[in-house]
C-alpha cells in the first residue's frame, strides 16, 4: 500500500467491461509521480488516500475481474507523516 494525493479525475467514455461504472482518479505520489487509479470509494480532489497495487488492486474493486493495478482503498482522515 502507498499513500497518495488525489489531483484530478480522468474521464474515459470507452472502457473495458469491468470498469463500466468505476470512477478514475489521477493521483500523485510523495515523489511527484502521477498515477491513475480506480476509485470505488468516492474521493475528492485534494484528499489523501491509501492505495492497493498489483493483483491485490483488483480485489478492492466491486468487480474483482476489473482491469486495474492501482485501486484506492480508503480516504485518510488524519495522517501525521514522519519527519
Amino acid at each position: 500500500m502507498e499513500i497518495m494525493q488525489v489531483v484530478g479525475s480522468l474521464v474515459c467514455t470507452q472502457r473495458v467491461a469491468g470498469l463500466d461504472h468505476c470512477y478514475l482518479r489521477v493521483l500523485r505520489t510523495s515523489k511527484g509521480k502521477i498515477n491513475v487509479a480506480v476509485d470505488p470509494v468516492g474521493v475528492s480532489v485534494g484528499n489523501w488516500v491509501f492505495t492497493a497495487s498489483g493483483s491485490a488492486a483488483r480485489f478492492a474493486c466491486p468487480n474483482p475481474e476489473a482491469l486495474t493495478d492501482l485501486t484506492i482503498g480508503g480516504i485518510i482522515d488524519f495522517w501525521s507523516p514522519d519527519g
